[in-house]
């Protein structure tokens, strides 16, 4: 009966999940059909100026050179420059009139151009990169576009601040929709909660999300006073930005390294199995998300749960399999606060510092990341002593059992809930 209803739900949340994605590709669709349509049929309007932003968005796509897997907006040069034309009333004093689905129609064009060679080498935007820009672009050309042409935006709000700060508005609720879609996607992909993922993505907006935001702007005001000559004048400190964003990523992905290479010495040395450290984070990972942690809580997770093990390099005996949860309360905290003081001396954040002392304390007195390497701990530790299939369930019963003292209901249950969708399978203790 329980694999029954288990079965029932993991069915429902797949339907939840397709109709998702279908509806969103499906607008996307659409939008895409019908400015692609219209363009052909009745050709492009000033073409010399859909030229320009086309070859300024192309650019942008063959600048994503060095992107990071999963970078949130791996071409900015390319999305502030469809921002500018979806924003675009004037081009040096003369009205356009491009209208929306032209914009929509230059904006997949350049966008498809421009990744070509990343498709080649097996490394072009995914779907829905594209979608999410199709949507986005469109939404802030329909808010924009029938408004200027019909109000006259420049004769109401005037040539100066007014003007700038709708146009600032405009991104922001431009933004705001993109968050919403990434949010929906990966909610769709991952079945995290949404909240946490709308909560990261709105952060992520604060970063590069605003250069790009402020980067568009610009353009359309420089592009309806100075003509076309402005685009190459306002694309060059978002160039610089994204350099220097690329370096930093760089230098993280670096340390991240560094962290997950320290992690492995109490391997190497024989102090606990092969891959538990990475299993325990992947697992405190996901788990964390469940609980709705933010994206620099997840970081601070992710380090302390990779080196919540580095204690045991004090032991002059190792713990048979690696396995703290058996030990004694107090044996655990030594190791524990042993291990924090390691940490500490490595140059990470005294956050995960805080995380690996704390792990072996009751829960009601640790803060939530330690509550969750705790109990993601015990479970790799508990079911890697048994080999049979009934191994991950018995050790979550006896977290359970453990929930008055050692655990907190809600990890646990999150735990449980993780891996009912396919979590990091814990290794054979020995």
């Amino acid at each position: 009966m329980a694999a029954t209803a288990l079965g029932a739900v993991s069915a429902r949340r797949r339907r939840t999940v397709s109709h998702t994605v279908v509806a969103v590709y499906g607008a996307a669709g659409l939008l895409t059909a019908a400015g692609l349509c219209r363009t052909l049929w009745y050709g492009l309007a000033e073409p010399r100026t859909a030229l320009a932003f086309g070859v300024l968005i192309a650019v942008g796509e063959l600048a994503r050179w060095g992107a990071l897997p999963g970078e949130r907006e791996p071409a900015p040069l390319g999305a502030a420059g469809a921002l500018a034309y979806a924003l675009l009333g004037e081009n040096a004093g003369q009205p356009t009139g491009h209208g929306v689905l032209q914009t929509v129609a230059v904006v997949l064009a350049a966008g498809l151009a421009g990744a070509v060679p990343h498709v080649a080498r097996g490394r072009g935007p995914g779907l829905d990169h594209i979608v999410r820009r199709i949507l986005a672009v469109g939404f802030a050309a329909a808010c924009f576009q029938p408004l200027y042409g019909v109000i006259h935006l420049r004769e109401r709000f005037g040539e100066g601040p007014g003007y700038a700060a709708l146009l600032l508005l405009l991104l922001v609720l431009t933004a705001l929709c993109d968050a919403v879609l990434a949010a929906l996607l990966l909610r769709a992909r991952t079945r995290h909660p949404f909240g946490p993922l709308l909560r990261d993505e709105l952060r992520a907006m604060l970063h590069i999300g605003s250069a790009v935001c402020a980067t568009g702007a610009v353009i359309a005001l420089g592009v309806a006073v100075a003509g076309l000559w402005a685009l190459p004048v306002f694309c060059v400190p978002l160039l610089l930005a994204q350099l220097s964003f690329r370096r930093y990523a760089a230098v993280r992905t670096t340390y991240t390294q560094t962290i997950a290479s320290l992690a492995r010495a109490t391997e190497i040395a024989g102090y606990t199995p092969h891959g538990h450290a990475r299993r325990v984070a992947e697992l405190s990972c996901a788990v964390g998300r469940e609980l709705g942690l933010s994206g620099r809580e997840l970081t601070v997770l992710e380090y302390a749960a990779l080196m919540h093990d580095i204690g045991q390099l004090s032991l002059v005996d190792p713990v048979p399999a690696g396995a703290t949860a058996r030990l004694p309360v107090m044996e655990q905290r030594r190791i524990a606060l042993l291990g924090g003081a390691v940490v500490r001396q490595t140059g990470v954040p005294s956050a995960v510092a805080l995380v690996v002392e704390r792990q072996a304390d009751p829960y009601r007195e640790q803060p939530l990341s330690a509550r969750i390497v705790r109990a993601v701990n015990a479970y790799d530790d508990l079911a890697g002593e048994c080999a049979t299939a009934s191994g991950p369930l018995s050790a979550l019963e006896r977290l359970r059992l453990g929930t008055a003292y050692d655990y907190q209901p809600e990890v646990v249950e999150s735990l449980a809930r993780v891996l009912s969708r396919g979590g990091p399978t814990p290794g054979r203790a020995g």
